[in-house]
């Protein structure tokens, strides 16, 4: 049985949990189910949207695999946990009354304090016209703890003299900074050890080896699907630096998150929309300011699930989708909300940039030059009708089906399914 990832091949917000439920619910060959779906980087700055049976659910921190029975969820090492924001969303699935899957967090997760949240919103503050755009929610000053050792990991929350340790060690460079620099009143550290001690008796049950855990499980057979937030062009090493994530989304940081060997792997798959959307600051080549940037983002509904920031809109880059196949080793991609552009009479697509006169056919290598790339468009004819009752690639129209195949031709690996709306059900897959 394969060992799947499922990630973004863009900015983020491609669909990724429409993709990852999809998988979760079908029948892989053999007629096993997915067994495990694992969240591997992030945290509660992710947002995946699920419509099953015309219910609209969104997950932040949750894996998307905790709507489907049968599966177990696994928050892996590599994800930053705020127990607040974690035991909110669960709280706010069960009292719909989804009967949530089986949910597994790593020992060796790092934890999200209150201290992280107030650090990240006083230094975007500070930075002015320079932020850059994060949800203010903790996960930057969280990773920087855990890379400048002084983070704290959810096994340390069972042990109390050593969480006040932690805390102290944590809090006593960042306390200066808040009074001497942001002019912010110290945090005491016994509050938050109360306040993260308080999750203990709830957490202590979902806690476990998840290295372990999923090794094991591969080598038995089971099926795991890895599932990826924020996206390749967020990636803190191969994205739009400095206007990324501060984890690696991309599919290398998925065995370094989850604690599997990159042998393990089978097939990576990039979820990547028929057109382009960003949120947060940062270089955009086909971004457009235009009606036609109104309509992309009315249509498509293009507000952060996460963040409730409106998306900026562009046309679909082939440039970004072959970095995405080439930095992640895709296999395959995904395509999503190609019924968006049901009622565009003609659709352009980047293929190149022009940067300072010179056509570049792959990303430019520096900073500087991405942010001079201006689009180099093809134009294909729309199809003017609505095809989210389209369940074959012989339903499209021809119009379509001619998009949807010069898109895979430039994009740099093969589609393996295409989504016409946002249901469960409306979704041509070969």
């Amino acid at each position: 049985m394969p060992a799947i990832v499922i990630l973004g091949a863009q900015w983020g917000d491609e669909g990724k949990g429409k993709a990852t439920d999809l998988l979760a619910t079908q029948r892989e060959s053999g007629g096993a189910q997915i067994d495990y779906v694992v969240r591997t980087s992030g945290g509660h700055n992710a947002g995946h949207t699920i419509v099953v049976n015309g219910e609209k659910y969104a997950t932040h921190l949750l894996p998307s695999g905790i709507l489907t029975p049968g599966a177990t969820s696994v928050i892996a090492n590599g994800v930053v946990v705020s127990p607040e924001a974690l035991f909110r969303e669960l709280d706010g699935l069960l009292e719909r009354g989804v009967e949530v899957a089986d949910l597994v967090v790593s020992a060796n997760a790092h934890v999200i304090a209150s201290y992280h949240s107030v650090i990240d919103k006083v230094t975007e503050r500070f930075l002015g016209k320079n932020q850059i755009g994060t949800t203010g929610r903790g996960i930057g000053p969280a990773y920087a703890d855990k890379i400048n050792r002084v983070g704290v990991r959810v096994a340390d929350l069972f042990d109390e003299q050593l969480l006040t340790a932690k805390v102290e060690a944590a809090l006593d460079v960042r306390n200066h900074l808040l009074a001497k620099v942001y002019n912010r009143r110290a945090i005491a550290v016994d509050a938050v050890v109360e306040e993260l001690t308080s999750y203990v008796d709830r957490l202590r049950p979902m806690v476990a080896d998840t290295s372990l855990l999923l090794n094991t499980a591969l080598d038995e057979g089971r099926t795991v699907l890895f599932e990826g937030a924020q996206a390749t062009m967020l990636d803190v090493d191969h994205g739009t630096y400095p206007f990324v994530t501060s984890s690696n989304p991309v599919a290398g940081g998925v065995c370094v998150g989850a604690g599997v060997g990159p042998t393990r792997i089978d097939r990576v798959i990039g979820v990547i929309k028929a057109y382009t959307t960003r949120v947060g600051s940062g270089p955009f080549p086909t971004e457009l300011f235009d009606q036609d940037g109104a309509d992309l983002q009315r249509i498509g509904g293009e507000i952060g699930v996460s963040t409730g920031r409106t998306r900026r809109c562009g046309w679909y880059d082939a440039v970004i989708a072959r970095y995405a196949a080439r930095v992640n080793g895709l296999t395959e991609f995904f395509l999503t909300k190609l019924d968006v552009l049901d009622t565009w009479e003609r659709i352009p697509v980047c293929v190149a940039y022009d940067i300072d006169g010179v056509r570049h056919d792959e990303m430019p290598m520096t900073q500087t030059e991405f942010d001079r790339a201006t689009p180099i468009y093809e134009h294909f004819d729309g199809w003017g009708t609505d095809i989210s009752g389209c369940r074959t690639f012989a339903d499209l129209p021809k119009n379509a089906q001619a998009y949807v195949s010069a898109l895979e031709e430039i994009s740099g690996a093969p589609f393996w399914g295409i989504g016409v709306g946002p249901g469960r059900e409306q979704t041509i897959v070969p």
